[in-house]
């Protein structure tokens, strides 16, 4: 048999090598538009596929090398895909075929196919490309018959080659594919924009400029949303949600209207498929000469045109398109010929399986209803990922009224504690504006719980936090110490200040510090309010949430720099690089950047190792090292063990290594928390800010007693932490969260990642086991009810 692979983790946990070896299958890949991530998927397709014993074909330049067959099939070996990862669009071409939308173009793809005994098929690319495939899988039949009749190929051939499996992955960077909340090279796409975006912002501060830019999009308008809320957008202009009429007067309001509170710059976002509520086209061209004709300011036009399809791959879609890939192969092996064609997707952090044709269904009707000009319904056809982002977008960009906002008389306190992680000021502005809308007055807390029993709090405006998203660290300063030993001082600001709800942003200490200060609550009133934790810190080692703020920053860093380590051995003898990574006792940063950086092994305190393991590792890279690799590399977590620490690894390969490669070591130390946040990080920050403040706007509400003319929350479930939990984002009381806690380590007992370590090690050639658990079986896409929406899916 034969195909192309994408897979994610599936069912029970099995030995892929033993489980499969007996069925020989073939497997065939090919992608039909260029996006950032998709060598990832390729190299995952690949090696996966030969791991379970597979032959693996390329299909170069997509149906068209389909249709033309000859040198543009080619078996593959694992040598093949090596030093891809890091490369932008596609190794294997991709180009658009006019004679595979024909029968006869069709039938001579088929007669390819079968001529190498290949009838399973992976296929990276948009809602046309799937479409086209699952046509040529409903015709595969009749072509084999046809081509029987025709005398091309015998009767054997026939009952042989009978079926055609197909698994598709979605490449796109417009994420405009319905039944992921991510396509493959969306998020590479995003750090394009914001790129641009962070640049344009400085020089359009320093001449008080108006920039207008325009992002891809024709048909969705996710970047530009995104890339709005990431970078503090003014105004958006996108196809599924078109403004107002009269919006033309709204906007020139509020551009004044900032420029009025000495804001320097205005940034407009354009999709280039904007659209008004009469379908008739918004071009940035139209906004730039609106704003210059009524308002005067000095006003540019950028279009990012292309920029955004290329450059290096995120960590992101390296990660998404190697679980994706390994997914899809997971998928081939286990289709039957009643097994409809399905599309690997993301939901949340979950990976699952949708059938293509109902997830093209549905990305065609959003396209539909907006051009009936259903809007409310495109968004919701959008999913919940989408109408989420563009909630929280409409919540934080326009500034209410003193008129309109509702008087609560509530004041709330926000703080940063732990360690500075990018993405806290984006949470910390999120807060802030959505405290506002909801009516109560905010607070800023400078230096964390030691800042707030010296009584460093201030009330924080709309204004203040203007143009936070895009800045690292932490602007209201954060330390590390907890408050058991500032109770008192703390209980007196508290009462001082009148704060009756308090947002704590941080690590493990802002874990530690509201498991503290809820055990205070017997001895001291003030601590009887609402209490919510944001978990923000590189470690990625909280309790309660699959992903932290500032974990995505970090790990890109670690990916760019693995990167650029590996290069400066370009051209030189053979060399091998040892890299440590922080994380204290948790291994996500090691294990997840040796995945996106295509690590050959990962050393984390989560999995233990003797001396034997690391012994079988440097002879298992001194066998790759003697083929045509040429480039070793293998991360250490700061604190995986503390006799075998990188020195001591750094001499064991240079010893053992001695004639085959030399070695090198590198500390990537504290550049792991600076920089600008990474687009995930603003977004998430963003919208599990918001989604917090509307959970302590909802508490204070239930806790406020009338006759005390005071709130008075003093049970577990007031005092919560909102972590992402596969699919949503959820609000778990943290004295609940003690049981999962490995409080000597500062780690949480299980971690949903070290599932992913297989996927890691098969991808270095390793012989491992493969838990594939989590995947579950097909399922159907439906569009999400409004209760759905508010659980709150990232």
């Amino acid at each position: 048999m034969s195909g192309a692979v994408a897979v994610l983790p599936t069912n029970p946990v099995y030995t892929p090598v033993l489980l499969w070896k007996a069925q020989e299958k073939e497997l065939l890949q090919y992608n039909f538009s260029f996006e950032d991530g998709m060598n990832a998927a390729v190299r995952a397709v690949v090696r996966m596929g030969i791991y379970v014993k597979a032959k693996v074909y390329f299909v170069y330049e997509g149906y068209q090398g389909m249709v033309d067959g000859g040198d543009n099939i080619v078996e593959v070996s694992w040598e093949s895909v090596s030093s891809i990862l890091q490369v932008g669009g596609t190794v294997i071409g991709s180009a658009r075929c006019k004679s595979f939308r024909t029968r006869g173009g069709r039938l001579q793809a088929a007669y390819n196919l079968v001529q190498r005994g290949i009838t399973n098929l992976c296929v990276i690319g948009g809602d046309g490309s799937l479409t086209g495939a699952n046509l040529f899988r409903e015709e595969w039949s009749g072509l084999l018959e046809e081509l029987a009749q025709k005398g091309q190929i015998d009767e054997e051939a026939v009952k042989k080659y009978a079926y055609l499996n197909i698994v598709g992955m979605v490449g796109s960077i417009d994420n405009d594919f319905c039944g992921t909340d991510m396509t493959i090279g969306t998020d590479s796409a995003l750090h394009r924009i914001i790129e641009v975006v962070d640049a344009i912002m400085t020089t359009a501060q320093s001449h008080q400029r108006t920039f207008v830019l325009e992002v891809m999009g024709r048909h969705c308008g996710y970047l530009a949303l995104v890339s709005a809320l990431a970078c503090g957008a003014d105004w958006v202009f996108i196809p599924e949600y078109p403004p107002e009429e009269g919006w033309e007067d709204s906007m020139c309001v509020k551009l004044s209207e900032n420029r009025a509170r000495k804001k320097r710059l205005n940034i407009i976002i354009v999709a280039e498929g904007a659209i008004d509520c009469h379908n008739k086209p918004i071009t940035s061209e139209k906004v730039k000469d609106l704003v210059v004709q009524r308002l005067g300011f000095d006003t540019r036009v950028t279009i990012l045109g292309h920029v955004q399809r290329g450059g290096t791959p995120s960590a992101f879609d390296r990660i998404l398109a190697s679980r994706m890939g390994v997914e899809a192969v997971l998928a081939l092996l286990e289709a039957t010929p009643a097994t409809p064609a399905c599309v690997v997707s993301l939901s949340g952090n979950q990976a699952v399986r949708l059938p293509l044709m109902e997830c093209v269904q549905m990305t065609q009707e959003v396209q539909k209803a907006m051009d009936e000009g259903r809007f409310v319904e495109a968004v919701k056809l959008r999913g919940r990922s989408f109408e989420n982002n563009l909630n929280t977008y409409k919540l934080l960009s326009h500034k209410k009224t003193d008129a309109e906002l509702p008087m609560t008389n509530f004041n709330v306190a926000v703080l940063n504690v732990g360690a500075p992680a990018a993405g806290m000021n984006a949470a910390v502005r999120a807060a802030v504006r959505v405290g506002i809308t909801e009516g109560h007055k905010m607070f800023a807390v400078i230096d964390g719980f030691e800042g707030f029993a010296r009584g460093k709090i201030k009330e924080i405006s709309w204004g203040d936090v203007g143009g936070w998203t895009g800045q690292g660290g932490s602007i209201l300063g954060t330390k590390r110490t907890l408050p058991a030993k500032y109770l008192e001082k703390i209980a007196d600001q508290m009462r001082t200040n009148n704060i009756n709800a308090l947002m704590v942003i941080g690590g493990f200490e802002a874990y530690l510090g509201l498991l503290e200060l809820s055990a205070a609550r017997e001895k001291y009133d003030e601590f009887c309010v609402p209490m919510v934790m944001v978990p923000a810190t590189v470690s990625n080692n909280v309790p309660g949430s699959d992903f932290s703020i500032g974990a995505d920053t970090a790990l890109n860093t670690i990916t760019d720099t693995c990167d650029r380590i590996k290069q400066s051995a370009s051209g030189t003898k053979r060399r091998v690089f040892i890299i440590e990574t922080m994380g204290g006792y948790c291994g996500y940063l090691a294990n997840m950047g040796a995945l996106a950086a295509g690590a050959d092994a990962a050393y984390i305190f989560e999995e233990q190792f003797d001396i034997r393991e690391l012994q079988a590792n440097v002879e298992h890279l001194t066998e790759k090292m003697k083929t045509s690799i040429q480039r070793g590399l293998v991360l250490r977590n700061e604190n995986c063990n503390e006799n075998y620490t990188t020195d001591f690894i750094y001499q064991l390969y240079s010893e053992e290594g001695k004639g085959v490669f030399d070695c090198r070591k590198n500390v990537l130390g504290h550049m792991q928390q600076g920089g600008a946040p990474s687009p995930f990080d603003r977004n998430f920050g963003t919208k599990i800010s918001a989604k917090a403040m509307q959970w302590i706007s909802k508490k204070l509400k239930e806790t406020y007693r009338k006759g005390a003319g005071k709130i008075f929350a003093n049970t577990d479930d007031s005092v919560c932490l909102l972590g992402m939990r596969r699919r949503n984002l959820v609000f778990q009381p943290v004295a609940e969260l003690k049981t999962e806690t490995d409080f000597v380590h500062r780690i949480p007992k299980e971690q949903w990642w070290l599932k992913l370590r297989p996927l890691m090690k098969i991808l270095a050639k390793y012989k491992t086991s493969y838990d594939v658990s989590d995947s579950g079986q097909l399922e159907h896409v439906a569009m999400h009810s409004p209760k759905e929406a508010e659980t709150g899916a990232i």
